[in-house]
């Protein structure tokens, strides 16, 4: 188990460099038994007991001195059940988190979600997804590629139907275009002199 100042998300991709001996070895363990770790978010209020599993995707570097860049993808939220402290490194029993069977998914939510997505990465990157891809994404997928505050992230990671999160991340892409929207205003203003300008 990694404690972390983060939240990772199931399907989002993170670099960890890897430098205290203790966590270098568990990665090292992870690594030669192609094995999952989970991080659980250090918040300044304590360790969070719903966290996710990890997956190493790509060992970047290895330095003599056993330092190691990772890339790590989310897979599975889970629920921490017990501290094991015997161990060289922080372990924990975990339970995997079942999703909540729904009778139907609310279509309609997803699809005002990815459309909220799509003018938001338009706004952004000024190339909007293509209709097949936002089709293909959930609201892990999305809220992956989006830098949300952690206290966010990580009531989407505890969220357990994706309507909720669909809901959860089509308010968090309106509430960032708003925030764009403000900061642009602003950088106009102080171009300006808070003057208008003929």
């Amino acid at each position: 188990m990694f404690p972390l100042g983060l939240v990772l998300l199931p399907e989002e991709v993170v670099p960890l460099h890897i430098f205290e001996d203790r966590y270098k070895q568990m990665i090292g363990d992870c690594l030669e038994d192609d094995s999952e770790f989970g991080i659980v978010w250090l918040s300044d209020d304590g360790l969070k007991e719903i966290g996710c599993t990890a997956k190493i995707a790509q060992l970047l570097e290895r330095m003599e001195d056993g330092r190691m860049n990772i890339l790590v993808r989310g897979s599975m939220p889970f629920r921490l059940m017990r501290r094991i402290e015997d161990l060289p490194y922080p372990a924990g029993d975990i339970e995997l988190l079942d999703e909540e069977q729904l009778a139907e998914p609310d279509e309609a939510l997803a699809d005002e979600a990815r459309e909220r997505y799509a003018e938001l990465v338009e706004r952004i990157t000024d190339e909007r997804p293509d209709a097949e891809q936002l089709a293909g994404l959930g609201a892990y997928g999305m809220a992956a590629t989006i830098d949300f505050a952690l206290d966010a992230k990580q009531a989407l990671l505890e969220a357990r139907s994706e309507d909720q999160r669909m809901r959860m991340v089509g308010e968090l892409f309106v509430n960032t275009m708003k925030r764009l929207d403000h900061a642009e205003r602003a950088g106009e203003r102080a171009q300006s002199n808070g003057k208008v300008r003929f």
